[in-house]
């Protein structure tokens, strides 16, 4: 990466005005600011955004939570309950690319700052909004947080053992993934910004995320006609193996996830070449990926017969170079700690003026042309001065006005 292109990340000059909260909007933001754009973070003077305080074991500190959220953006305070305050946040969107909100059902309208009013003040701004429920559904006006949606969105009714109940995924689908899924709409009107001149509204609603994520299953329910059940760590679809294998020494973690595809044998083949047991290649019983679904528990047991002899990472090693699909359970701790994760910078290094030095995960997606280094999330008010001198012209003695008046 030259100095060059490096000073010019890809959404150079775009600017966003942010007023986010927990995990599904600001999720749009902190990848619009990874990719380049100078995101404005706008929040109440007392306190904050409330992830901020959300799950914090310091009072005097912002929650790694939020820090997690809000990398590589700028903080301003502003009182939208004072007249003075919309009159500025009005300044504001009048100079920005993309406006994004996920208040509560209601609550943006209720300020004043509802699509329409907001594409009077600039009609170039792209609006981006998450809901929990769309537009038109019964639960329209109804409150979500990431597990309600992946509830309402068909996630949990296939994540769990087919005898047991419905299991929220250990990720975020429901919040992140819906907050990506807003950010490609936002790049996307982005461009098309560029031939229509005009700005527009980008509208996601949880649960309906959900349902893009789990289109797979909908490929079960239309060969059976039934809802796709819940089938453990199988695919959908049916196979073997497909499964999580004990390894040494049977730690907590100490699995390695085993899957040979249904479209040929040959990934099932170079299995059995593995772990010793050519024979299962010619028992006419596992010809086929359909009539080894039928017997999974017989083939697992003999699969952990061979990986239990091993290490996950060795297991993986050796099943990797012999073109099986395999994949070790590294938890979150291997993963932050791992030298090529963080050379990568999948994890990178971050410096905070108050909790310090610490490895938080980075932007995955690299580009040839665009780098940001991730940078720490800001403390409360970090750039009053700087965003309102520079956006808006204001003076040393404005800001302390409007300070003294508290409306930042």
């Amino acid at each position: 990466m030259t100095a060059a292109t490096a000073a010019k990340p890809a959404l150079a000059g775009i600017k966003v005005v942010d007023l986010t909260q927990f995990e599904a909007g600001t999720s749009i933001t902190e990848t619009l600011a990874w990719l380049g754009a100078e995101v404005i973070k706008v929040e109440n003077p007392k306190g904050g955004e409330q992830g901020r305080n959300a799950s914090s074991e310091r009072k005097d500190a912002d929650s790694y939570y939020f820090m997690l959220l809000n990398a590589n953006k700028k903080s301003i305070t502003l009182n939208l309950k004072t007249e003075r305050g919309k009159e500025i946040l009005r300044d504001l969107i009048r100079k920005g690319d993309i406006f994004a909100e996920n208040f509560a059902p209601g609550v943006i309208e209720k300020l004043g700052f509802s699509y329409e009013e907001v594409q009077k003040l600039n009609p170039r701004i792209i609006y981006a909004t998450v809901k929990g429920f769309g537009k038109g559904s019964p639960f329209e006006k109804n409150l979500a947080f990431d597990m309600i949606a992946q509830a309402a969105g068909g996630v949990m009714s296939i994540t769990g053992e087919a005898d047991g109940r419905p299991i929220k995924p250990g990720v975020t689908l429901g919040d992140t993934g819906t907050g990506l899924h807003a950010a490609i709409g936002v790049l996307a009107a982005l461009y098309q910004r560029t031939a229509t001149g005009r700005g527009q509204k980008i509208e996601v609603a949880m649960q309906d995320a959900m349902v893009n994520y789990c289109r797979i299953a909908y490929s079960r329910q239309l060969l059976t006609n039934k809802a796709c059940e819940r089938n453990g760590n199988s695919v959908v679809l049916g196979n073997a193996p497909c499964e999580v294998f004990k390894c040494a020494p049977g730690g907590h973690n100490d699995y390695v996830f085993i899957y040979t595809s249904r479209a040929t044998n040959s990934h099932w083949e170079r299995l059995c070449e593995v772990i010793g047991r050519e024979d299962m290649k010619t028992d006419p019983r596992l010809a086929t990926p359909p009539m080894r679904a039928d017997h999974a528990d017989e083939i697992n047991r003999e699969i952990e017969k061979w990986t239990s002899r091993f290490t996950k990472q060795d297991a993986m090693e050796k099943l990797g170079a012999a073109g099986v699909p395999c994949g070790a359970v590294m938890d979150t701790k291997e993963l932050s700690d791992d030298p090529s994760m963080r050379e990568r910078e999948i994890f990178a290094e971050i410096d905070h003026p108050v909790r310090g030095k610490l490895w938080i995960p980075g932007w995955p997606v690299k580009m040839s042309d665009s780098y940001v280094k991730v940078t720490a999330s800001p403390v409360l008010g970090a750039n009053n001065d700087d965003v309102y001198s520079e956006w808006l012209g204001y003076s040393k003695s404005d800001i302390a006005s409007l300070k003294k008046d508290g409306v930042v």
